[in-house]
């Protein structure tokens, strides 16, 4: 089966709200690898591989996000996974 990468840049109230720490936990339940982080505009990076379904699943799962979070868009590029990640973790951001 031929993983994917899913590169999400997440618009809203999501910093501040546990929306790193609850994507993170959805993306390992998920089984998927990859990182999530803060951008410094107030946005949320999130960069998840593995299979089209489980992406797909934590993909519908960023418009929603934790319940403190404010969802307004999800920005989506799919891409060839790259096999670079072993876990999923939460990124600092630079």
């Amino acid at each position: 089966m031929a993983f994917k990468r899913y590169h999400m840049v997440v618009s809203g109230e999501v910093q501040g709200v546990w929306y790193r720490a609850s994507t993170e936990t959805e993306a390992t339940r998920l089984g998927l690898t990859g990182y999530v982080r803060n951008l410094p505009d107030g946005r949320v990076e999130v960069v998840a591989e593995g299979a089209q379904e489980q992406l797909d699943q934590l993909k519908l799962w960023c418009h929603q996000g934790p319940p403190r979070a404010r969802v307004q868009s999800v920005e989506l590029h799919v891409q060839e996974a790259t096999g670079e990640f072993v876990v999923f973790s939460v990124r600092r951001h630079h």
